[in-house]
């Protein structure tokens, strides 16, 4: 019993979300394929 109840405490935790990239960092990757795209 009170391993359920360890459990269920457990997961009420919210896990952490990776956070989002930023858009100049977005903007530069696709400049990189973009030029990657272009040799081939």
């Amino acid at each position: 019993m009170v391993k359920a109840i360890n459990s269920f405490h457990r997961k009420k935790e919210p896990e952490p979300e990776p956070a989002p990239a930023d858009p100049e960092d977005v903007q530069l990757l696709r400049e990189i394929r973009d030029l990657l795209k272009k040799e081939k």
